[in-house]
């Protein structure tokens, strides 16, 4: 990459924080006055920078353009292929990516298990919302009222006998996958399944998707589950930044 390119990337990346002033743009990234003129100067004339009338410059209509088209163009799914992908390869258990459609959860991706005994799922299949943990962390994160409307009346359908069926039961496990940023099927839609699952944010910062790993309680004991959710979180981060997300 010429230096040019380079410097004039590093400028559009310096005005996506905010508006800055030539000085304050040659300061941050060690180039003299005349270099940040020329460099803003051509990009001006192109509309991805637009200089105001105090005299800073920030980010023009056509960056904000190419955004949109990127981000339109971009799907869930093709987004978090690869950092599935990683995190399967990593732990050999099954990977799922799954959203809402109507009132379940589907799943949109998975990948495979390497052991012999292992969850058995496969891509457009559905699941209730309050009995997964990809189910759980969709709602957990959608509004009140959402979710009010895609639970409807209690009790719900009880699955295994840890199936959280009353309200409050749901709503615990709810709070705390907000405070925790993640949580827990303990075997509440199949009796020899548990799972984690973290959230997945578009770039308005909206519930877009939920990344899980689902193991057999015989392969696997409670305590070397929650062992993974350092890499689950840190892949259905990924994914969102992939999507426009930016962390809070």
């Amino acid at each position: 990459m010429s230096g040019s390119v380079e410097r004039a990337l590093h400028i559009l990346v310096e005005l996506a924080d905010g508006p800055a002033s030539i000085s304050e743009l040659g300061r941050r990234l060690d180039v003299h006055r005349t270099t940040s003129l020329r460099l803003l100067r051509a990009l001006e004339e192109e509309r991805f920078v637009r200089r105001t009338e105090d005299g800073h410059y920030r980010l023009g209509p056509r960056m904000a353009m190419l955004a949109h088209t990127a981000l339109e163009e971009l799907d869930v799914r093709t987004a978090a292929a690869g950092h599935l992908r990683a995190l399967g390869d990593k732990h050999g258990h099954t990977v799922h990516l799954a959203t809402i459609e109507g009132r379940s959860v589907i799943y949109l991706d998975k990948v495979d298990s390497r052991h012999a005994i292992r969850m058995y799922s496969r891509v457009g299949a559905t699941a209730p919302l309050h009995a997964t943990g990809v189910g759980k962390i969709l709602l957990a994160f959608s509004p009140t009222d959402e979710r009010d409307r895609l639970l409807g009346d209690p009790p719900f359908q009880q699955c295994t006998p840890n199936t959280r069926t009353t309200r409050e039961e749901l709503d615990r496990d709810l709070a705390l996958a907000v405070e925790q940023g993640w949580t827990v099927d303990d075997a509440e839609h199949e009796e020899f399944i548990h799972c984690i699952a973290a959230p997945v944010f578009d770039a308005s910062g909206t519930i877009a998707a939920a990344v899980s790993i689902s193991v057999p309680r015989m392969v696997l004991g409670h305590d070397e589950l929650l062992d993974m959710v350092p890499d689950l979180t840190t892949t259905a981060d990924a994914v969102s930044e992939e999507l426009g997300w930016l962390r809070p």
